[in-house]
């Protein structure tokens, strides 16, 4: 008969932690749902986007978008012939990205066509997709459960205005005397549109933009990377316009909230029933940017064909069915209806 050694126990609590902590790590890893499948629909969509080359826009002034070195992190979208300006003076809007990601190309169809009509539009990030773009650098996903950490900050859009304007009175600069300092708007989708919130306190800005966006209504909004509630909304000092995507929209219910709580300056609810996608990738930038550009012109420049078509029983919103309006605190008596 033979007789078995037990093992030394300085031998086996090792072997027995080593071998328990191979089954946690099997059974923790057996537990975890795999990371979803490339959408493929999804995927040939984006690469078929990607494709398409920038377009000029619909305004008056054909329009281009460039990286200048003189303000990294940042894309330039304008005329491209700013001597064809004449007396016309740009506007500047500082415009936040979806996902508050550093991809200042992924809406250029919606900004190509801001900027043809006369404004110098200032992307945060880089051109990263389209034409122009560097191969596409793999990058890790987040965790479970968590949003991916912004890749561009807030202060990207007070820096581009700080440089639009300082440019406007640089001798030497190719915008020396064509930017009108009285008309400064901040802009963003989703994510970004939370970035223009938080900027709305800024003394230059004279109106906001804001896409598919608003502050949660379940607590603060952390995905800009700072913590911001409704009482962001009080510091707004301008008039402003939230055009989302109808209830389909993920952010349609926070961008309600928002306006329902706004009772101290003019504010405008337009509503397209597209979802959170917005129409950033349709021909010109769709029917949104149509509706951005019409507010711009109104707000900053005091255009009455534009004003109408969001003041009055008859404005023009309001006769097209696609579009719901809701407007309150308007001058104009006929607006609040």
């Amino acid at each position: 008969m033979t007789t078995r050694r037990p093992f030394s126990h300085r031998f086996s609590r090792p072997l027995a932690l080593a071998a328990a902590a191979a089954c946690v790590s099997t059974l923790v890893a057996a537990q975890q749902p795999a990371p979803p499948p490339a959408d493929r629909a999804a995927l040939e969509r984006q690469a078929e986007i990607n494709n398409r080359p920038d377009t000029p826009g619909t305004g008056a002034f054909p329009a281009m978008k460039e990286e200048i070195a003189a303000l990294p992190r940042h894309v330039v979208y304008r005329p491209r012939d700013l001597s064809a300006l004449g007396r016309t003076r740009l506007g500047v809007v500082a415009w936040g990205n979806g996902g508050c990601s550093d991809d200042a190309a992924s809406s250029r169809f919606h900004l190509l066509e801001i900027a043809s009509h006369g404004y110098l539009v200032l992307a945060s990030g880089r051109i990263l997709s389209g034409p122009g773009a560097p191969p596409r650098e793999p990058r890790p996903a987040a965790p479970q459960g968590q949003l991916p950490a912004p890749r561009t900050q807030v202060s990207d859009l007070t820096a581009a205005v700080d440089w639009a304007l300082a440019e406007n009175q640089r001798p030497g600069s190719p915008y020396f005397g064509r930017i009108d300092a009285a008309q400064v708007a901040y802009s963003g989708w989703s994510c970004g549109g939370v970035q223009a919130l938080q900027v709305a306190k800024d003394p230059r800005v004279k109106t906001l933009v804001i896409h598919n966006s608003g502050i949660l209504n379940t607590g603060p909004t952390t995905m800009t990377g700072a913590s911001v509630g409704k009482e962001v909304l009080q510091t707004l000092h301008t008039p402003v316009i939230y055009i989302e995507g109808g209830p389909t929209d993920i952010a349609y219910a926070n961008g309600m909230d928002d306006f329902n709580r706004i009772t101290h300056v003019p504010a405008a609810m337009a509503n397209l029933p597209v979802g959170h996608g917005g129409t950033f990738n349709e021909p010109n930038g769709g029917a949104a940017a149509s509706v951005a550009v019409s507010w711009l012109n109104w707000q900053l420049r005091g255009d009455a064909q534009s004003a109408r078509r969001f003041v009055g029983e008859d404005c023009g919103l309001c006769k097209d069915a696609r579009w719901s309006l809701q407007r309150k605190q308007f001058a104009d008596p006929r607006g609040s209806k």
